[in-house]
């Protein structure tokens, strides 16, 4: 469990990190590396599957599930929108809060699995999801994407 616990928490950090990343990189007029940085966190799906394959050998609890489902649908959607079809779905207020929503809820689902690899693991990721929870609507706010 502890190996699990740390992949866990690496998981979520690298995908809060990528995350706010885009945003940085949106913010000063290079929106191109963030597709790079999608690419990382769609990959980022294999550690999580593996990790929701041990869940129940490990006695996970419900929560530690859906969270990584969450997470994993969040990933697929982009997946889908944003590399497969390359849809321009941003403009539209019903699609861009149902987006938004999910991928508040896959960021959340990643600071509740680094939070099982220890307290020092939880603040950090505590501390990167109210940053990045900031640059997203602060990107917005100046970019519209």
């Amino acid at each position: 469990m502890k190996t699990s616990n740390l992949i866990g928490a690496l998981c979520g950090l690298g995908f809060l990190l990528s995350a706010g990343l885009v945003f940085v990189f949106r913010l000063i007029g290079r929106p191109e590396a963030g597709r790079w940085l999608g690419w990382f966190e769609i990959f980022l799906s294999i550690p999580l599957v593996y990790l929701l394959s041990k869940a129940a050998p490990e006695g996970r609890g419900p929560l530690y599930i859906v969270q990584i489902v969450v997470i994993l649908i969040w990933l697929l959607l982009e997946l889908l929108l944003d590399y497969v079809f390359q849809w321009d779905f941003r403009q539209v207020r019903w699609m861009v809060i149902i987006y938004v929503t999910l991928f508040f809820a896959a960021a959340g689902g990643c600071v509740g699995i680094a939070a099982n690899a220890g307290r020092g693991w939880s603040i950090v990721s505590v501390i990167l999801f109210l940053g990045v929870a900031a640059l997203a609507f602060i990107q917005r706010k100046v970019t519209g994407l």
